[in-house]
């Protein structure tokens, strides 16, 4: 489906822009946006999520574990 939109120009070339370094296009990251505005409580949609951020991690905590004291700001 085409759909047309009504926005400032300098808004699209800073979107374009945020996009690019995202490695995204502008009709990518929008269509992104719009299935996340929609979407109802989808279990398989959160596991993907966590799935793929954890991916994207690749396990660079160096060597850093959480430690009760702090998560419960008593250190």
């Amino acid at each position: 489906m085409n759909l047309t939109l009504s926005i400032d120009e300098r808004l699209v070339k800073g979107a374009r822009r945020a996009a690019r370094a995202m490695g995204k296009s502008l009709n990518q990251l929008i269509r992104e946006y719009l299935e996340q505005l929609t979407a109802r409580d989808n279990p398989q949609r959160d596991v993907e999520e966590i799935r793929r951020l954890s991916a994207e991690g690749k396990g660079r905590s160096r060597g850093w574990r959480f430690n009760r004291g702090e998560l419960h700001g008593r250190a």
